[in-house]
């Protein structure tokens, strides 16, 4: 397996040990993780830190030009709001675990000119399935049902 998808599947999981949201997210630039992070609504008690714009907090303030140079790592189909900052920093190519139990703006995305591959990886799809059957009222607060 990818190194860098396996660091986006460790974020997930540590998420979920905390109680949170298992997606995670990483942000890597010629060949080196540059931001990391996991969803932290729940354990932050906040409306923004999905997982990928978690990891894009923990990169910090950097040029556009690193940015426009990276590759985002996610374990689940990036939402409308992480689709955003994906678009406004220039990321051009997104890497997804799955889409099956979420599909987020892929569409737009592409149609931006991002590339995006999504590999179909089982233990993001059991994480998700998973977590949406035991806490659906969390899954559907996260995706703005």
């Amino acid at each position: 397996m990818d190194i860098f998808l396996q660091a986006a599947i460790d974020e997930a999981k540590k998420g979920l040990q905390e109680g949170g949201i298992p997606i995670g997210s990483v942000i890597v630039y010629k060949g080196e993780i540059i931001g990391r992070g996991h969803n932290r609504r729940i354990q932050n008690g906040s409306v923004v830190l999905h997982g990928e714009m978690d990891a894009f907090e923990n990169a910090g303030r950097l040029p556009t030009s690193v940015y426009k140079a990276s590759t985002l790592y996610t374990t689940l189909s990036p939402c409308s709001m992480c689709s955003g900052a994906i678009l406004l920093y220039g990321i051009p190519k997104v890497i997804i675990g799955e889409n099956k139990t979420f599909l987020g703006e892929e569409a737009l995305l592409k149609s931006r000119g991002v590339k995006i591959e999504v590999v179909d990886n089982q233990e993001c799809i059991t994480l998700m399935e998973s977590f949406i059957s035991n806490k659906p009222e969390l899954w559907n607060e996260d995706i703005g049902k």
